[in-house]
């Protein structure tokens, strides 16, 4: 590994870290007041010059060897420790025996001479479980950052499919990191900003930032002093990094980032100014939201084109597609195709979704659900309304994406297949059937659906408009009074409202079909001369189990 590519690993163990976690028999015999450094690897080592095969940052441990004889010299002494500064060995540990009982003083004296961190070992903890320890805890330390990082990820995602995903995405930066954040736009206005202090979002400092973390991030500062950072970064071209030091309101290092396009265009640029330096950790979610913001930016600025232009040309022309010429349809029909991922002669079907629980929790954000259903419909038309969602798909919608569906909690309405001409017809054919599927909690097929008004209105709902109508029929506890009844009455209304026609098919007189509907009409509480009503208990009659024809004795000639 190269050393920047060993500098920049997302997490790392310091001096003090490390020595908190030893035994306490350890002695420091010298502090060198690096115990905030960054601790590379611990290495025993016995060589006279071990430096050529050294890292910076290392913790050498010795028993002594090199100091036997003649390296015990104060010269040779001095030489060695000179050495181990110059590789930058973060700190040297000599342990005792079984060349030495006590650290020499020809040792101490460089140390201190040099101030290199001097730690005295016991026998009784050995170079093996030294390097254990370290092992472990920069394992421990890369997991939690791991975690911190990818529990970041997870906030930066929700920040994108957000109401407001620039500001959201600023305030969950200033979040983990010690920094605040100024959006500009190609144009050089403020798009959003964020600050530790408020601005779009709080800050801690804690999370992914690290152990720079704990710093307080600098005050932000007006765009009028950014100009010349801003006018590099929207001039110039290629990924880079532009930085700048500013002394008010307090010392700071500022440094922005390009939003570029596919064809290195600005479309704009992420400003951030920090007190200090970032950790790796920290550079790595300033790194996730500069990419995030450029992705948004491009998607709003140079994304797919087809359905903006379908959009701009049906709000301004909405007559275009009855009346366009051959020209101007097809065009249409290209942008159409490219929106739903299709070719221009292909089918095309309307979709609508409502909730199964309309009175259940509130679901995703608007932003996620309009994500979700175009990668389910494979289409960028998706409209997300009261009732639910409308799209418009090219997608046959089979079993087991209509299962899909389902299994997040909707119920759809799914249209037959149409050209582009007649997709607002198609449309209400849909929505027809809307009203059934919220009422039944069952999806419906527009290509299923017997399109009559018992059709349209489905079991449950006609079982429902039969119960409610017909309650002091249904509600009566003779069963041969109620079937009598039933029949009466719908013999009646199939008769369209004849007395001769119903007694000859029901064998009565006239007058006892007569004096029965009067008793039904007043059990309904109901005028059964308006049409309206007859056809209301019509259609609410198709819903009731058939009943035997009444059996009323014949009636006198008298009745």
């Amino acid at each position: 590994m190269a050393p920047e590519a060993a500098v920049e690993r997302l997490g790392f163990v310091t001096l003090e870290q490390f020595l908190q976690k030893l035994p306490p028999e350890l002695r420091i015999l010298h502090d060198g007041g690096n115990g905030a450094g960054m601790l590379r690897w611990v290495e025993p080592s016995e060589l006279e010059d071990p430096t050529p095969y050294l890292l910076d940052g290392e913790f050498i441990l010795t028993a002594g060897l090199p100091f036997l004889g003649e390296g015990g010299r104060e010269g040779k002494v001095d030489a060695y420790v000179q050495r181990l500064v110059g590789a930058g060995v973060g700190a040297l540990g000599f342990g005792l025996e079984p060349y030495f009982d006590a650290v020499p003083g020809t040792v101490l004296a460089a140390c201190r001479r040099h101030n290199l961190t001097l730690v005295e070992f016991p026998r009784t903890v050995p170079f093996a479980a030294i390097g254990l320890a370290f092992s472990q805890l920069l394992e421990s330390d890369n997991a939690r950052v791991f975690r911190q990082l990818a529990d970041t990820n997870r906030q930066l995602m929700r920040a994108v499919l957000s109401a407001r995903p620039e500001h959201e995405l600023l305030a969950a930066l200033v979040q983990r990191v010690p920094v605040w954040a100024l959006l500009v736009g190609a144009d050089g206005r403020i798009r959003a900003r964020a600050a530790a202090d408020g601005g779009s979002g709080n800050s801690s400092g804690t999370g992914a930032a690290g152990p720079a973390g704990n710093q307080s991030p600098p005050a932000a500062v007006e765009l009028s002093a950014l100009q010349p950072l801003l006018k590099r970064l929207l001039g110039g071209s290629g990924p880079r990094v532009e930085m700048e030091s500013l002394e008010e309101p307090r010392p700071s290092t500022v440094f922005g980032h390009p939003l570029r396009s596919t064809r290195d265009a600005n479309l704009g640029a992420l400003i951030l100014g920090s007190g200090g330096p970032l950790t790796p950790a920290q550079n790595s979610v300033v790194s996730s939201v500069v990419g995030l913001l450029e992705l948004l930016v491009r998607q709003r600025t140079s994304g797919s084109l087809a359905p903006s232009q379908l959009a701009t040309a049906l709000l301004l022309h909405p007559d275009s597609v009855a009346s366009g010429g051959t020209k101007h349809i097809n065009g249409l029909k290209d942008l159409l195709a490219q929106s739903i991922s299709s070719t221009r002669s292909a089918h095309l079907r309307v979709v609508q979704g409502v909730k199964a629980e309309p009175g259940g929790p509130a679901g995703d954000s608007p932003v996620r659900e309009l994500l979700q259903w175009r990668r389910i419909f494979d289409t960028k038309l998706v409209e997300i309304t009261d009732y639910g969602f409308a799209a418009i798909t090219r997608l046959k919608v089979d079993d087991a994406l209509l299962a899909e569906a389902e299994e997040l909690g909707w119920r759809l309405v799914i249209g037959d297949a149409t050209e582009f001409q007649a997709l607002a017809s198609a449309y209400r054919r849909v929505t027809s059937l809307r009203a059934r599927v919220q009422a039944t909690g069952r999806s419906a097929r527009v290509d299923e659906v017997t399109w009559s008004v018992a059709g349209l209105l489905g079991r449950e709902a006609g079982t429902m408009l039969a119960a409610r109508l017909l309650e002091p029929v249904l509600g009566q506890e003779d069963p041969e009074r109620r079937a009598a009844q039933l029949a009466v009455l719908r013999t009646w209304l199939g008769e369209n409202g004849s007395w001769d026609a119903t007694a000859k098919a029901l064998g009565l007189h006239r007058n006892s079909v007569r004096r029965q509907i009067n008793a039904v009409a007043e059990l309904l509480e109901t005028d059964l001369n308006q049409a309206q009503v007859r056809a209301e208990l019509w259609f609410a009659l198709q819903y009731v189990d058939e009943s035997p024809p009444a059996t009323e004795a014949a009636p006198s000639q008298s009745e």
